[in-house]
């Protein structure tokens, strides 16, 4: 599924946007100095694009686990390693396990997932292969979670493909410390 992406910037990051949000960001979770510095070419982008997704992250009502792995799985979709490494981060940090985010690029069919997890795996999919989710999918969602958390998590899947796609196009380069794509698990004996 591997597509060709830019390997150097097409938008350069502004150098004193980019140190200033290096020292901002020394104590979080995950190091998006780049895309900060990126996105700072447009003051509206740039704003719009990190309020709602900063509200999605720290002000959402929908449990922490479950909306990482939707932008996980929308993040491996678009294929924007950029975006799946910073929520590497994050999912970890909210207690995904690596042998989980390695599933979450998977076909959902071949792990064990949750019924909760399944449906919104699936709805990631539908939302990228048609932009919209199938009565099915969409069936499934409604015997498990409220209107609301469903609105939320489609805005979460959603922003982030906006964002993977911003990511991919201008060519932003993973931070330092920034992981890549996971690796398969080793297997047990």
């Amino acid at each position: 599924m591997t597509k060709i992406r830019p390997d150097t910037p097409r938008v350069e990051p502004l150098p004193e946007v980019l140190e200033e949000a290096k020292e901002a960001m020394k104590n979080s979770p995950a190091n998006a100095a780049n895309v900060t510095a990126t996105l700072a070419h447009n003051e509206m982008v740039s704003a719009g694009v990190g309020r709602f997704s900063r509200r999605l992250l720290f002000k959402g009502t929908v449990p922490a686990r479950l909306r990482e792995m939707v932008i996980l799985r929308m993040g491996w979709n678009c294929q924007s390693v950029y975006e799946f490494g910073q929520h590497t981060l994050f999912g970890l940090d909210i207690g995904l396990t690596q042998d989980e985010i390695y599933w979450l690029t998977r076909p959902v069919a071949d792990y064990d997932w949750q019924q909760d997890e399944q449906a919104l795996l699936e709805m990631v999919d539908d939302l990228f292969n048609d932009d919209c989710v199938s009565d099915a999918t969409w069936g499934q969602l409604a015997q498990l979670f409220s209107s609301s958390d469903i609105l939320e998590f489609m805005a979460a899947a959603l922003q982030y493909r906006l964002v993977s796609g911003l990511l991919n196009s201008c060519g932003v380069q993973r931070d330092e410390g920034v992981p890549g794509w996971p690796e398969a698990p080793q297997a047990t004996v």
